[in-house]
């Protein structure tokens, strides 16, 4: 179950390289990613059998343009198309919004998706970072980030819910009391690119805040729910008059000819999607608890797709990182390099039971290991009582 791949991928930028970098830098095909967040369960196997159906066709001509894919997208999850934005990406979104509508500076809590730091530093921006605290389990207090962005006089704050990489969920009723108190700011952002993951509340996205106020925007990521990464494609949510702002500078074919083919898909497979999140949550849930049962490790509470660990003293994710890639054919996210944590922080993907008992296995090696990390089969892993393991008709694990 070894993997040969060049390591040194693993320590050239500040973001974790690519799943295909990696593969082109391997032996063999036996890689499981525990780093990069998506729904392992959708598309459907069906659904794929379809888009491979349609590849000619995808890969020789133009899509639509932007305005009909996104009424078909507003028509599936019902939504208003004049308060929509869709980009190539909730990347491309990000730098448009801080183009557009930041225009001193931002607050924003760390640790946190990293491009709510880096944009706006690239364009000559504050950025005001409001540290959440692991005493705190990096949970953010409404009250004492209000008071900070008064404090620096940010123009423009920004939150991540659920957080990304801890997972930390804020209720629904938090974020509208922290937008009722922001309302002279030139903007307020919810980044909630991973809020379908959420069971803790029937209702967690504001979005329908966003419509009807003055200054705010929430964020939507479809790959990382959707389980499509490699489609690019997300959107935002916001009253008319800023919606159309960030649509009448985005590319008139700004999205690709997979994301319309998808989002034509989507309506026929609602069902089979909503499941799908049923089972990550009952996964994430699982996961959680025999990871907790590691000796030494802590783990903290996700509503994400994601749970953050962190390694005990005298343990470092970058070493055990190597190691599991190595020695067992797992990549996982080191956070050595995300503003706010050390390198003894991993950030690991929920992924179905069989994938998790090879994660586990390996950690066990690693963390109960007297001196170097040992080659595998050194040492046993203790046997884990098995989940119940849930499947869609059809569904990829």
């Amino acid at each position: 179950m070894t993997a040969s791949v060049d390591l040194a991928l693993l320590r050239s930028d500040a973001h974790s390289p690519s799943y295909f970098a990696l593969r082109r830098g391997a032996a063999g095909d036996d890689l499981v990613d525990f780093c990069i967040p998506c729904n392992p369960y959708f598309p459907t196997t069906a659904m794929f059998d379809d888009l491979r159906a349609n590849l000619v066709d995808v890969l020789k001509y133009y899509p639509s343009d932007a305005e009909t894919i996104t009424k078909e997208l507003c028509a599936t999850l019902d939504l208003n198309p004049s308060t929509i934005a869709m980009g190539n990406g909730s990347t491309e979104l990000i730098t448009w919004l801080d183009h557009l509508l930041v225009r001193e500076s931002l607050a924003v809590p760390v640790p946190t998706f990293g491009r709510w730091t880096d944009q706006p530093l690239e364009t000559g921006k504050r950025c005001d970072m409001f540290p959440l605290l692991e005493s705190q389990r990096f949970r953010l207090d409404v009250e004492s980030y209000l008071r900070f962005i008064r404090e620096r006089g940010s123009r423009v704050a920004v939150i991540c819910n659920p957080n990304n990489p801890d997972g930390g969920y804020l209720p629904r009723h938090e974020v509208v009391r922290m937008l009722d108190r922001l309302t002279d700011l030139d903007l307020v952002v919810v980044d909630e690119s991973f809020i379908e993951f959420v069971d803790a509340e029937p209702s967690a996205s504001v979005a329908d805040e966003a419509v009807i106020r003055p200054n705010v925007v929430v964020l939507k990521s479809l790959g990382k729910n959707f389980g499509l990464h490699g489609v690019r494609f997300g959107y935002l949510v916001a009253n008319p008059q800023i919606a159309g702002l960030v649509r009448r500078v985005l590319p008139k074919w700004n999205l690709n000819s997979f994301a319309e083919v998808v989002v034509f898909m989507l309506k026929a497979h609602m069902n089979e999607y909503r499941h799908s999140l049923r089972l990550v949550a009952h996964d994430r849930e699982m996961m959680i608890r025999q990871l907790a049962s590691l000796t030494g490790l802590t783990v903290f509470p996700s509503q994400g797709n994601f749970v953050l660990c962190k390694l005990p003293e005298g343990r470092d994710g970058r070493e055990l990182r190597d190691y599991l890639i190595r020695e067992h054919g797992v990549y996982i996210r080191e956070c050595g390099n995300k503003l706010g944590f050390n390198s003894r922080f991993l950030r690991l993907v929920v992924r179905p039971h069989a994938d998790v008992q090879r994660l586990l296995a390996g950690m066990y090696a690693y963390l109960c290991a007297d001196e170097a990390p040992p080659r595998r089969g050194r040492r046993r892993a203790p046997e884990i009582e098995p989940a119940p393991i849930y499947r869609l008709p059809g569904s990829v694990a």
